[in-house]
């Protein structure tokens, strides 16, 4: 059976063919997908969606203690929120197969930073694979559930944004998904309880499990030496892993290489076996020198260049001009021709109709300094709205407004953050401010979805991943339970209200829990809710409206120089009126 999968879809795939039992994951792109296709086997696999990476990692361990496959995916930054227990289950150590994939997004496409999680696998002791097209992705995942029962330990899967989204052919072999045997459970403190006392040998135990995996990933099929029958002319070797072998193969298709897909432990006797019959190694990877330092560290040469190839996302170009750098010389297969005209550039905007622009459009009007967090909402930073100050993680922007306070700033002070991200860790923001005195201003941005990743359910939308009906948990019912006094919910599109509650709340002496309410209107379908249209006779041309940023709004005829009256495109139109709001001359209204 053979499908054209992207290596998220294939790494679904893989997990119902093993025997998966349990899936766990907070959503974050590129890794998303990989639990909404899971999901389509839920007559074998439980999934879910948990409120963040730190849960969905101790949901897929608890599985794993209990004797079933387990999978939890997140991208690169959820694994640092989700370390916490994977460092200590490296030493407990699975029963049932587990498997971790981490997503990195080199480059930075749709990330605060591109950190290679290679680094967080040699870090916990974990068997690291990296597949380099959907084919290796769905074998990779089998094996790795395989690797991880034989070992008892955790195995982490890295895929990159080039390899999640990419789709090629994939041979799925006799496919027909079924649970895998639990495997017994009994009780055994001294495995899974690692107080001091037992903890000194589970770290005794992991320096030889990680002895056992590196002479196993020296014979293991996931690491292959290629040949080729010009290679004895090479100077030189190179070893690569993951997307960088794709790259490799197309600029140096005669040189030897050895792609290594089982990367930690690495496999040095390998790496020294290819090195003795190559002479000298050049090392392709992508992001960090993750294999190169440690294949120096073993004294072997390694080819020195002045090709950037460790800073942001690896293409067959940086690897031609490496080439160029070596060899003097481009295959002709792949010389590059006349260069194209790039596509027009089109920056990320907030929807039409989107409720947050009201939002950031009366903080900037009343200057205050917004401490932001991960959604769609960091888009408020940018002009026309220029409403927010930092964004760092999930779940920062109230401790980040909590310290400004604390540090004495004196301005309007706001955190920001969506509804998702508050079930994720605001929670636990809000909490610490109301407890130490700290008067946050808090808005919670609730379009009752996920929106960023591409509208997955939470905990305040009343359905889970597999479309059952869940309880809806109210965030103005948290915050009162924590002892919050002020809570108060206000539509997102009532412009007048919203500022007056938020001057009200920032400039009050108590912490506060704003609640913004509009739903996400692609998520809602209500796109094409309303209409709004501009009465030419009334527009002054004074340019108020277009302050607030929505992509609905064009310029029209321009009636003395540099002022243009304002036009309403319809196809982008979704009715919410808040251009209307903002009009002074009332030459905005709703027609539809």
């Amino acid at each position: 059976m053979k499908k054209l999968l992207s290596a998220n879809e294939a790494v679904a795939h893989a997990a119902a063919q093993a025997g998966c039992i349990v899936a766990s994951a907070y959503p974050g792109t590129p890794s998303t997908e990989i639990l909404e296709n899971i999901a389509k086997f839920k007559d074998t696999v439980k999934c879910e969606w948990a409120v963040n990476e730190k849960v969905a990692m101790e949901t897929a361990i608890g599985a794993s203690m209990a004797g079933a496959r387990a999978l939890t995916a997140m991208k690169h930054v959820g694994l640092n929120v989700a370390m916490d227990p994977l460092m200590t289950f490296t030493y407990v150590g699975a029963t049932g197969g587990m498997v971790i994939i981490s997503a990195d997004d080199p480059g930075m496409h749709s990330s605060q930073n591109e950190q290679d999680n290679r680094n967080l696998a040699k870090f916990a002791r974990a068997p690291l694979f990296e597949p380099a097209d959907s084919q290796e992705a769905y074998d990779f995942t089998l094996a790795a559930f395989e690797i991880s029962e034989k070992f008892q330990v955790p195995a982490i899967i890295r895929l990159t944004t080039r390899t999640s989204h990419s789709s090629t052919l994939v041979d799925l072999g006799d496919f027909n998904p079924a649970p895998h045997p639990l495997i017994p459970y009994v009780k055994n403190i001294q495995k899974t309880i690692p107080v001091p006392m037992f903890a000194r040998g589970h770290r005794l135990a992991a320096q030889k499990r990680t002895a056992a995996m590196e002479e196993a990933a020296c014979s293991s099929p996931l690491n292959k030496a290629c040949f080729s029958e010009s290679s004895d002319k090479c100077v030189f070797g190179i070893v690569t892993s993951a997307v960088a072998f794709q790259y490799v193969k197309e600029v140096f298709p005669e040189y030897p290489v050895l792609k290594l897909g089982w990367t930690n432990p690495l496999p040095r006797q390998l790496v020294r076996d290819f090195a003795s019959k190559v002479g000298k190694v050049l090392v392709v990877e992508e992001l960090d020198p993750f294999l190169e330092e440690q294949i120096r560290a073993m004294g072997l040469e390694v080819v020195e260049h002045k090709t950037e190839l460790n800073m942001l996302e690896l293409n067959a170009d940086r690897v031609q001009n490496l080439r160029h750098e070596l060899v003097g010389d481009v295959p002709e297969a792949i010389a590059p021709g006349a260069p194209e005209e790039p596509l027009p550039t089109r920056p990320p905007v907030l929807c039409a109709g989107c409720g947050h622009r009201g939002v950031f459009y009366v903080l900037s009007k009343l200057g205050a300094t917004v401490t932001g967090d991960i959604g769609c909402y960091t888009l408020g930073a940018f002009p026309p709205l220029n409403a927010m100050d930092s964004t760092i993680c999930m779940g920062a922007s109230i401790g980040n407004a909590a310290g400004m306070r604390k540090a004495g700033l004196k301005n309007r002070i706001c955190a920001v953050l969506g509804d998702s991200t508050f079930f994720h860790s605001g929670m636990t923001g809000i909490l610490s401010a109301l407890y130490n005195g700290t008067p946050v201003t808090t808005v919670v941005l609730d379009n009752r979805i996920t929106a960023m990743t591409g509208h997955q359910d939470n905990p305040g939308t009343g359905k889970t991943l597999a479309g059952d009906a869940a309880p809806v948990t109210e965030i103005g019912d948290i915050a009162r339970a924590m002892g919050y006094k002020k809570v108060v919910k206000v539509s997102a599109d009532d412009l007048g209200e919203l500022e007056r509650v938020l001057k009200d709340s920032m400039d009050g002496d108590e912490g506060a829990l704003i609640i913004a309410y509009a739903p996400c209107r692609i998520a809602a379908k209500l796109t094409k809710a309303g209409l709004c249209e501009v009465d030419a006779e009334k527009c002054k041309a004074c340019g108020a409206c277009f302050k607030m940023g929505c992509p609905a709004m064009t310029r029209g005829k321009e009636i003395r120089p540099g002022a243009f009256q304002m036009v309403i495109d319809p196809s982008q139109c979704a009715g919410c009126i808040q251009c209307s709001q903002v009009c002074k001359f009332g030459a905005i209204k709703r027609v539809r």
